[in-house]
C-alpha cells in the first residue's frame, strides 16, 4: 500500500496525486468492500482495521484532485456501507463529491441548499459547517464564508484550523487588523506553531506596506519579533528567515530614525537598537544564503523545501547583493 494514502492529501504534490489516483482500481480491487460482523468469517479472512478507511478517504479526495470520478464513487460507496450515511465526516464526503462532480452554479447551489438544511437539523454539524464555508468561498461570496466561519467559531472557538481560515479570508479582503487578531487567536491555541507565527509577521510586514504613516513602525516591530519567534522554535524554517529579512531590510531602509523614540513614547512599543536589527539581517542573510546553496548542491537533507521558495530567496539575495556593489 503506497505509504502517501496515510498522510495528509494537501501535502501531495500534483505527481503523487495523479499516481494515487491511477493506481485506484487496483487499490480498491485488492481492499474489501465491506467485513462482515460474524466472528467466523473474521477468522477467515483479513481483519478490520483502521488505516483501511482512511486509506478510502484519502484515495477518494486524489481521485477527485484527478477527475476520477468513477474511483471516487467507489471509495465513497465503501465507506458509506461502514458507516452509513447519517455519520458527520459522511455527510462532508458526499457533498464533497458533489461539489466536484457539479458542473454549473445551479448545482452548487442546491449542494449550498442540502448544507443548510442540514444544518437546520443539527446547527452543530462540524464538517458540515466547513464544508458550506469551503464551497461558499469557491464561489466567490467572500463575505457571506467569513459570516459563515464567524458562526462556526461562536459555538467551536478552540478551532485553529478554522481561526486560520478566516485570517486567510479576511487578508483577502484587505483586512489587515481583523486578520492579525485572527492569527493571534490561532496561536493563543498552538503557541510553538513556526509557522503561524511566520505568517503572523507576513501579515503584519503587508500592513506596515499599506500603512506607511502612523502605525508602521508599530507593525515593523511586532513583525520582527514574530519572524524572530518563528526560527527560534524552526532553526532551518526558510519563511522565518526570508521574512525576517525582509523585515529588517525595511527597517534599515527607514529615512526617519528619529521617529522610533517618538513612536515608542506616544504608541507603547520600542523598535530594537539598530546594530541589533543589522546583527538580525546578516544573520537572516547568511541562512537563506546557506540554505539555497545547499539546495541547489542537492544535499540530501535540504531538498524538502519548496521550490518557489528556494526561487524567491534567491531573488531576495541577489537584491541584497546588488545594494551592497552600488
Amino acid at each position: 500500500m503506497p505509504p502517501s494514502l496515510l498522510r495528509p492529501q494537501g501535502h501531495l504534490t500534483p505527481a503523487e496525486t495523479l499516481d494515487l489516483a491511477q493506481r485506484a482500481p487496483e487499490i480498491l480491487r485488492r481492499n474489501p468492500k465491506a467485513f462482515s460482523a460474524s466472528p467466523l468469517t473474521s477468522l477467515m479472512s483479513s481483519p478490520e482495521t483502521p488505516e483501511l478507511w482512511t486509506i478510502y478517504e484519502n484515495l477518494l479526495l486524489s481521485c477527485l484532485r484527478a477527475g476520477d470520478d468513477a474511483s471516487a464513487a467507489e471509495c465513497l460507496a465503501r465507506l458509506v456501507r461502514r458507516f452509513g450515511s447519517s455519520d458527520e465526516r459522511i455527510m462532508a464526503l458526499q457533498g464533497l463529491v458533489k461539489e466536484a462532480t457539479a458542473t454549473s452554479d445551479y448545482e452548487l447551489k442546491k449542494v449550498l441548499d442540502e448544507y443548510e438544511a442540514l444544518l437546520e437539523q443539527n446547527g452543530a454539524n462540524i464538517p458540515i459547517h466547513k464544508r458550506k464555508v469551503a464551497l461558499l468561498r469557491s464561489m466567490g461570496k467572500n463575505a457571506e464564508s467569513i459570516a459563515a466561519i464567524n458562526a462556526l467559531l461562536d459555538f467551536n472557538p478552540t478551532d485553529p484550523e478554522a481561526w486560520a481560515e478566516l485570517a486567510d479570508m479576511y487578508l483577502a479582503s484587505g483586512l489587515y487588523q481583523q486578520s492579525v487578531f485572527a492569527l493571534e487567536e490561532v496561536l493563543v491555541l498552538m503557541p510553538n506553531a513556526w509557522n503561524m507565527h511566520a505568517r503572523l509577521g507576513e501579515v503584519l510586514l503587508m500592513a506596515a506596506e499599506t500603512n506607511p504613516e502612523g502605525s508602521s513602525g508599530k507593525h515593523l516591530a511586532e513583525a520582527l519579533k514574530r519572524f524572530c519567534r518563528s526560527i527560534e522554535l524552526c532553526d532551518d524554517y526558510l519563511r522565518g528567515y526570508y521574512g525576517l529579512k525582509m523585515a529588517t531590510d525595511r527597517i534599515l531602509s527607514s529615512e526617519s530614525t528619529s521617529k522610533k523614540a517618538q513612536q515608542h513614547d506616544s504608541e507603547g512599543f520600542a523598535m530594537p537598537e539598530q546594530a541589533t536589527v543589522e546583527k538580525l539581517n546578516q544573520a537572516a542573510t547568511e541562512k537563506l544564503a546557506e540554505i539555497v546553496r545547499r539546495y541547489g548542491a542537492k544535499e540530501r537533507l535540504w531538498q524538502g523545501y519548496d521550490a518557489g521558495e528556494i526561487a524567491a530567496a534567491r531573488v531576495l539575495l541577489s537584491r541584497a547583493s546588488n545594494k551592497v556593489v552600488r
